[in-house]
């Protein structure tokens, strides 16, 4: 099965569950989100990649739903790794994206729940259960809701890169020629601002903000985002204007214009 092959009525049932996927993962990120108990593990030896009890039951519960309901599809979650399927799709899971984030109490982390095929992914979500957004994108759809009731999503029509809102989550950006490459375009924005996670990528979609630029990231960071911002009429690919890939290197822009221009000044040299 394929986006191509995949119905009217396949359509809205997967959207359906993705919806009661990002449902069931909001009680399970917030009942520790903000708990004086709180504590992380770290995943890396030479950093800082915490994981907590949140991520691991929210992934879990998840990954429960899909066993029960889809089981022929193959599942990618940070935290529990991967399941093989028959059908051809993958769910994606990034069950708390910005775990660092999470542990300081800001609301800018979000759960991320995707749907692939062959050729990607075509349906997202990225959920934020604390302000209670929801941005959802595939076909036919690309809307949020959240407290201030229902809109429908779209980028924006930004079309100089010295007029355009910035974002990247960390300073320091990948490597030392990545950071370099990301100042350049930086010292040509409008303004540009630091630590988002995938809430950027959510302000990209809903027409806030114009470009974000990171490295380093997996396809569990990625793949809701690029669903979302591609269904809102944006454009996702890696720094020389392909798929994103195993490198992790990101660019979403609002339009194709200022995607152009954008790497035209990430790919100079010096």
């Amino acid at each position: 099965m394929d986006r191509h092959s995949i119905t009217s009525e396949e359509q809205a049932y997967f959207l359906g569950l993705i919806e009661m996927l990002a449902d069931l993962a909001r009680p399970r990120t917030l009942e520790w989100f903000r708990h004086p108990e709180l504590s992380a593990g770290n995943k890396r030896a030479d950093g800082f990649d915490p994981v907590t009890e949140a991520d691991r039951a929210t992934e879990a519960a998840i990954r429960a739903c899909l066993a029960a309901r889809r089981p022929q599809d193959a599942v990618l979650g940070e935290e529990l790794g991967r399941a093989t399927g028959t059908s051809g799709l993958t769910w994606i899971i990034d069950p708390i994206d910005g775990t660092r984030g999470y542990l300081a109490g800001t609301p800018c982390w979000g759960v991320l729940i995707a749907l692939a095929d062959a050729e990607g992914p075509f349906l997202g979500v990225i959920d934020q259960p604390y302000i209670g957004e929801r941005f959802l994108g595939g076909p036919g759809v690309a809307r949020m809701t959240g407290p201030q009731g229902e809109k429908p999503l779209g980028t924006r029509a930004t079309e100089r890169l010295d007029a355009a809102i910035l974002f990247t989550t960390f300073p320091e950006i990948g490597t030392g020629a990545e950071r370099a490459a990301f100042e350049r375009v930086a010292a040509r924005a409008r303004l540009t601002r630091f630590g988002m996670d995938c809430y950027a990528y959510a302000l990209l979609a809903a027409g806030h903000v114009d470009l974000v630029i990171e490295a380093g990231l997996n396809p569990y960071d990625i793949a809701a985002p690029i669903a979302v911002i591609e269904a809102a009429g944006g454009i996702v690919t890696n720094w020389q204007g392909g798929p994103v890939g195993e490198r992790g290197q990101v660019i979403a822009a609002a339009n194709a214009g200022l995607h152009a221009q954008a790497l035209a000044v990430l790919n100079a040299q010096g």
